[in-house]
């Protein structure tokens, strides 16, 4: 089914079910109603959405969901003008021919809680049992008893805090040179947004985040994809495509690319920038996995900016993979005056991130356990890793990795020729595994051979090896 627009009709169907049954009445799972109307998780957890927001269901952890006591609410209104009024707002009047989009789908999927009767395959952030607690606990009470805790921060961010991400991020920044922000998909869609006009071309790695391509679609941007190989961003095409469409924007995720998990190494980043460079354009470096590096990963490469005295990169480095999906704090890093054209779509956007958070942040690194912590979550993402390939090749073929990064939290599988990706996710769900398509990693959503494997989002290592065995009859060739 459509996601766009089928969600609703499933509300429809089961609220005509739900309405008469008893108060207290178990419902179908989560699981069972993907199979049921052969539709994406995505869709069912938004009608589900709808059935409690109207008072009909509620969700009780790890017991499932249940019929409520029907309350009183008004009569809805009719609002079938605003699909008509809502696709005018779309259209473009500017010339540029790019309208905004809002093509949240592939985001709000990753968002989607498993339940409790499937195993998070899908997620980007770290399960519980793997987030560093007692240190966020501790830092947060700190923080709170902080003097200036509750005063209006610096637009630009905390200094202490600023201090730190540029020493983290290396290559003889300041704290003038860095601006707080909150977290990685903030920072993207401003740095977009202040760094290219409605209707410009950005040149995007395919197979990309789908934040990426969320983001430039909301800021009426033209996704231009540039294939990668092993090392990531392939230069020659970067180099033709900035050519045919005169660019002024490129994206890259030279750490641990999300989903192929490639890593560019030193010399393919010099060459990307000189391309940059060249062209008098902008390469935004999205750091993401910088603290996911596992106990047995070699040193990663430097970041793009660490080499960079002409400005040509906008690096943004989060804290939010390596901690908790709450502690969104980040940074935006750049030399030269696109830093004040930064601060200002930063300030227009948010006005600042809260002072209490950026103090919890600023407690969490300075303190003795942020290293212990890092290295904690190395040696549990190696352990995850290891048994994730060997399930992944023993499910799908040993052919089915390309590659087996030693860090970050993710696998990116080829299937079977036979195989459709949507289908496999929505199969797989219903087998109780929540999996990424991997069409949601490219501008035209069309369907791919691939899905990915993260393995942060999972209750244990025990979980993951069995999920992803759970598979193996999935794979078999239709009679």
């Amino acid at each position: 089914m459509n996601e766009d627009s089928n969600w609703r009709e499933v509300a429809e169907v089961l609220s005509r079910e739900i309405a008469p049954l008893p108060v207290g009445t178990r419902i179908a799972t989560h699981r069972e109603l993907v199979k049921r109307f052969s539709a994406s998780g995505t869709t069912v957890s938004q009608a589900l959405a709808l059935l409690t927001q109207r008072g009909l269901i509620s969700s009780r952890p790890g017991a499932g969901t249940f019929r409520t006591q029907t309350r009183a609410v008004a009569p809805a209104a009719d609002t079938s003008w605003q699909a008509a009024t809502l696709e005018l707002s779309g259209q473009d009047s500017s010339g540029s021919g790019t309208p905004r989009g809002f093509r949240a789908q592939a985001i709000a999927g990753m968002l989607t809680p498993a339940g409790p009767d499937a195993v998070d395959l899908n997620g980007g952030y770290l399960h519980p049992d793997l987030q560093p607690l007692t240190a966020l606990t501790a830092a947060l009470s700190r923080a709170a008893r902080r003097p200036q805790a509750w005063d209006r921060p610096p637009a630009g961010g905390v200094p202490e805090l600023r201090d730190w991400f540029a020493a983290d991020i290396g290559g003889g920044l300041g704290r003038h040179d860095v601006l707080i922000c909150g977290a990685g998909q903030s920072a993207l869609a401003t740095a977009l947004r202040a760094l290219a006009q409605p209707g410009d071309p950005v040149l995007i790695e395919v197979p990309t985040y789908p934040g990426v391509i969320a983001a430039a679609l909301a800021a009426g941007l033209r996704a231009v994809p540039v294939p990668l190989d092993r090392e990531g961003m392939r230069p020659d095409l970067l180099e033709q495509a900035f050519e045919r469409t005169h660019a002024r924007l490129a994206v890259v995720q030279p750490l641990f690319q999300n989903p192929t998990g490639a890593c560019m190494p030193v010399a393919r980043q010099r060459e990307i920038r000189a391309i940059v460079r060249r062209h008098e354009a902008f390469v935004i470096e999205d750091d993401f996995a910088r603290h996911l590096v596992h106990a047995d990963g070699p040193a990663p490469a430097p970041p793009m900016i660490a080499e960079d005295p002409d400005g040509v990169v906008v690096h943004i480095r989060s804290l939010t993979k390596p901690t908790s999906p709450n502690l969104r704090v980040g940074a935006l890093a750049a030399r030269g005056p696109v830093l004040a054209r930064l601060r200002s779509a930063h300030i227009i956007d948010s006005m600042f991130v809260p002072a209490p958070l950026q103090m919890t942040a600023l407690e969490v690194v300075t303190a003795a356990s942020w290293k212990r912590s890092l290295r904690t979550l190395a040696a549990a993402l190696r352990d995850r890793r290891e048994v994730t390939v060997a399930a992944v090749e023993a499910t799908l073929g040993a052919a089915a990795l390309a590659l087996r990064p030693r860090g970050g939290y993710h696998l990116w599988a080829e299937l079977p020729s036979h195989l459709d990706d949507e289908q496999f996710a929505a199969a797989a769900l219903a087998c109780g595994v929540m999996v990424t398509p991997g069409s949601r990693y490219y501008p035209s959503g069309d369907s791919t051979v691939h899905v990915r494997f993260s393995y942060i989002a999972a209750p244990s290592v025990p979980d993951i090896d069995e999920a992803v065995r759970r598979l193996a009859p999935l794979i078999a060739m239709p009679d």
